[in-house]
């Protein structure tokens, strides 16, 4: 009778998971009760019991680890137990010598398990439950083993035998100090057991060229095994030989350099898996990308997919893999064919393998198709073809019914819309099939907005899309930040509405996703069933983690910390943690627009702590430069400057990365601070060409350059051109509803009115800042446009001075409480400036209330090289010491305003060794 041929996924015995079933035999031994030997505590029996756990989940790997690989680990959390665990497993395995040898080995294991069947127990003995995670893996071994015939017993003898010979020739120093430790309280290996060992090892020396044939019984996607020893081989030589000196391209191209698989050896044992193992690590590749974006190693990677793909056609998910390494790559063409060529040739399924679920419709996945290709055009700064190719996949997902693609499609629509700006989408979002149908089309770009996210949040909770509803959440208080909430249609008389916006409603959307997590920590042990997660937790026995990894070059145990191993990360998956990550940048930026630095700086340093190694590089990215304008603002440029050059050595500084800009923002500020007019205009160009002037790209690039563009008109007096391009901005802001940027260039206008000596013009400006400041609850903004108003007040004139002395006392708390050092520098030289422009006010009385603020003023603004406000302070603080009859102190705050007025004229005079560095960087 014909033998059965096993499936591409089915589970297939292994030497490693005959020592996984060691240990598991170990931790719940039938013939033991309470703590089982050798266990001398609870928190060592359930130390053990998580790692058992974590192996099992990772059986699914592409590649299982060598016997001295599981021993290493061992050492890591077995404590005081590491020798006999190890000895134990290792003897265990030699033993297993002959096929009625395994046929007693895993009857044994069934005694292990517990049930209606295992008879009496006592109270206090330890019973594996079969529906537990480490009674599967056992139920699935034994069903393995049953299922293999005899020539295949005979084969899992033989890759035992090798399986323990490489760790012996691997690991040899270990044993040797395994022998000559006499004082272990543990016994030894017995001499009939090593000697058994010994004749296994001679019997495997004579088998090695049989292993070779041996191999051909791997099923392994139906092809020969000859060619995958040749993709193996192939790999190995074509891993990207700098990575193994450059310890950034290891950290982001591990995979794709195939570490997996260069510690295979090709004349011992190779144990390459099953179909869906390749599977599960293509999942595992596609989310290295998508977490490393650029930095991930382009043409390794491709070698090792094409090669793959050659050797398995039928393994459509390469096309998607090649698709997102040229997608992040920024290579449009081979992205574009790499998509056309997965869903051709897979209608969006994953290879012969795929089942279809049941009702699933005959038309193939095109739907899906649109989608990713809608998310490719945004990806390459295509809104207008993203947007309309979206609008043809919600028009395809109504058609199929497919309603999880429908609500993808409508989340990725509200992430198009507000990322990108759009002045209107009549003619894209018109047609009979487009969810705007039902409300119109002559509501405005926010307005349909609103309803998309409306209609996206609750599509993905009638169909239970956990991670969707919590993306929409973040997405609504992204929209309730800036947005004030009007009804969208009126009828009868207009009752008063409070037109603000609502914190409490941004922070009751930012706190519903909290709940995802929990949600996923109940769900944990099914999340895991792929083992990509407890693989990584594996990994990370080996990863150093600061203080809780204390060397072990010694070979000592006395330095063994055990809660290392409780340190380890949850089940939790990878995407859900990202989320919950976007939760504390999105309040991050919700403090930064509120003005609460804390708060915002403190956020920031919870996700760049916490969530650092499931964020995407792009995520990763933004927080390192919310941290870093921090540093600029609160510690001056030369922190800002230290902490950007980290940034660029961990980040690409390709074009348009956050990074860059974040240089050219520092570059530019400090610039203008220096009075470098002409290398302040060149950082305004770059920013210029990075803002394409395209319709629909990104609006907060395009703003800050011209924002950026009319400080610099500003700095050079150039009064009636920097009105012009902050006028200009101004229309561009109110034409496409950006609410926050309005209200700051609002606030330059003023500025410009009032150092061009038209103060009277500059106040309508202040005022219209402070009444967007009011609306939308921005109150650092709002403080200083109210410092702003105080300033326009004493430029009107001595009479005035009292007037701009109560706006600035009211600004106060704000200012000194979340203000940075320009704005407090600021506040600091007005207040000293109403007090002597007031008539009433006498210096000799009390100089030192002006006094003060002016010294504060000038040690704030060293840091900052602010040499215009510096020279205005010791200007003040010259004038104060001269009516107070103090010739050597006025002679000296004369010196240093001169010092800053040169400076100020003649920029070039002064060496900048790190802004010529970063500008060749740039």
């Amino acid at each position: 009778m014909a033998g059965v041929v096993k499936a591409p996924g089915a589970f297939a015995i292994t030497p490693h998971k005959v020592s996984v079933c060691i240990l598991v035999n170990i931790y719940a031994s039938p013939s033991q009760i309470s703590v089982p030997f050798p266990f001398s505590s609870v928190s060592q029996h359930n130390r053990l019991g998580l790692y058992l756990l974590a192996l099992t989940k990772s059986c699914d790997d592409i590649l299982e680890p060598k016997l001295d690989q599981l021993i290493n680990q061992l050492r890591e959390i077995g404590g005081l137990l590491d020798h006999w665990l190890t000895d134990h497993v290792t003897s265990r395995l030699s033993s297993l010598s002959s096929p009625d040898d395994l046929f007693n080995f895993f009857n044994e294991l069934r005694e292990t398990l517990g049930g209606p069947d295992s008879g009496v127990m006592e109270d206090d003995q330890v019973i594996l439950d079969p529906n537990s995670n480490l009674g599967m893996f056992l139920r699935r071994c034994i069903l393995a083993f049953n299922l293999l015939t005899f020539e295949g017993i005979c084969h899992l003898l033989t890759n035992i035998g090798i399986y323990c010979k490489e760790a012996i020739s691997s690991c040899s120093s270990y044993e040797l100090r395994r022998v000559d430790d006499s004082g272990n309280d543990f016994e030894s290996l017995s001499e009939d057991e090593n000697m058994d060992l010994n004749l296994v090892f001679k019997k495997i020396n004579e088998e090695m060229e049989a292993r070779k044939r041996a191999t051909e019984q791997v099923s392994f996607h139906l092809h020969l095994p000859k060619e995958l020893s040749t993709l193996v081989e192939d790999i190995e030589v074509s891993a990207d030989p700098k990575s193994e000196h450059n310890d950034k391209g290891r950290e982001s191209s591990s995979y794709a350099s195939g570490e997996l698989l260069r510690d295979v050896d090709p004349n011992g044992g190779v144990f390459l898996l099953t179909n869906w193992q390749i599977q599960g690590y293509l999942m595992e590749q596609a989310d290295a990308i998508e977490k490393h974006g650029s930095s991930f190693t382009l043409n390794a990677f491709e070698l090792t997919l094409r090669q793959l793909q050659k050797l398995a056609p039928e393994l459509h998910r390469v096309h998607f893999l090649r698709y997102l390494n040229n997608l992040y790559h920024d290579d449009y063409f081979s992205a574009l064919e790499n998509l056309h060529r997965y869903f051709d040739y897979s209608a969006g399924t994953e290879g012969f393998d795929f089942v279809p679920p049941a009702g699933c419709n005959s038309f193939g996945r095109y739907e899906i198709a649109l989608l990713c290709l809608g998310m490719m055009h945004f990806h390459f700064g295509h809104p207008k073809k993203a947007l309309e190719v979206l609008t043809e996949a919600v028009r395809v997902s109504q058609q199929h019914s497919n309603d999880t693609c429908l609500a993808y499609t409508l989340a990725a629509m509200c992430n198009l819309l507000s990322e990108i700006g759009f002045s209107t989408t009549s003619g894209i979002l018109g047609s009979p099939f487009s969810p705007m149908i039902s409300v119109g089309t002559s509501l405005s770009v926010q307005q349909q907005l609103f309803v998309l996210l409306k209609g996206s949040l609750k599509r993905a909770e009638s169909l239970k899309l956990k991670q969707l509803v919590a993306a929409n959440h973040l997405a609504m208080a992204k929209f309730d930040l800036t947005h004030v909430q009007r009804p969208l249609l009126s009828f009868g008389p207009k009752t008063s509405m409070k037109l603000r916006t609502c914190p409490i409603i941004v922070c009751k959307e930012l706190r519903s996703g909290y709940h995802l997590i929990s949600e996923f920590c109940c769900e944990g042990s099914t999340m895991t069933a792929d083992g990509a997660f407890s693989t990584a937790w594996l990994k990370n026995l080996q990863k150093p983690m600061g203080s809780l990894v204390l060397s072990q070059d010694n070979g000592s145990r006395n330095n063994y910390n055990p809660f290392l191993f409780f340190t380890q990360p949850s089940s939790i998956p990878g995407s859900v943690m990202q989320l919950v990550g976007s939760s504390y940048l999105h309040r991050a930026t919700a403090w930064e627009i509120y003005g609460s630095a804390p708060l915002a700086r403190a956020n920031a340093l919870v996700y760049a702590t916490c969530f650092a190694d499931a964020s995407s590089s792009s995520d990763a990215a933004l927080v390192h430069v919310k941290l870093i304008q921090h540093l600029a603002v609160f510690k001056g440029y030369k922190e800002a400057f230290a902490a950007l050059k980290t940034a660029e050595e961990k980040f690409l500084c390709v074009s348009k990365s956050r990074i860059l800009i974040m240089k050219l923002q520092l570059l530019h500020e400090r610039a203008l601070h220096r009075g470098h007019l002409k290398l302040a205009q060149q950082v305004c160009d770059e920013l210029g060409v990075l803002a394409s002037s395209v319709t629909a790209v990104d609006m907060e690039l395009k703003t800050e350059a011209s924002l950026r563009h009319a400080r610099t008109l500003l700095a050079a007096k150039q009064f009636s051109q920097a009105a012009a391009v902050a006028h200009s901005l101004f229309c561009m802001c109110y034409k496409f509803n950006l609410q926050v940027e309005s209200a700051t260039v609002l606030l330059l206008l003023a500025e410009i009115h009032m150092k061009s000596g038209n103060a009277v013009v500059g106040l309508p400006y202040a005022l219209a800042s402070l009444s967007y400041c009011q609306t939308f609850n921005l109150d650092l903004l709002r403080a200083s446009a109210t410092l702003t108003l105080a300033e326009l007040w004493l430029s009107l004139g001595s009479n005035h001075a009292k007037t701009a002395l109560t706006l600035l006392h009211g600004a106060f708390p704000m200012i000194l409480g979340h203000g940075g050092l320009e704005l407090c520098a600021r506040a600091y030289i007005t207040e000293a400036k109403c007090y002597l422009s007031d008539p009433s006010f006498s210096v000799s009385k009390n100089p030192e209330l002006v006094l003060d603020p002016l010294r504060q003023a000038a040690d704030e603004l060293q840091a900052l090289e602010h040499h215009e406000l510096m020279a205005e302070a010791f200007y003040l603080m010259a004038i104060v010491f001269d009516k107070l009859g103090q010739p050597e102190q006025r002679e000296e705050a004369a010196c240093s305003f001169k010092n800053h007025v040169m400076s100020l004229d003649h920029p070039h005079d002064v060496e900048d060794p790190i802004q010529s560095d970063t500008l060749l960087n740039a």
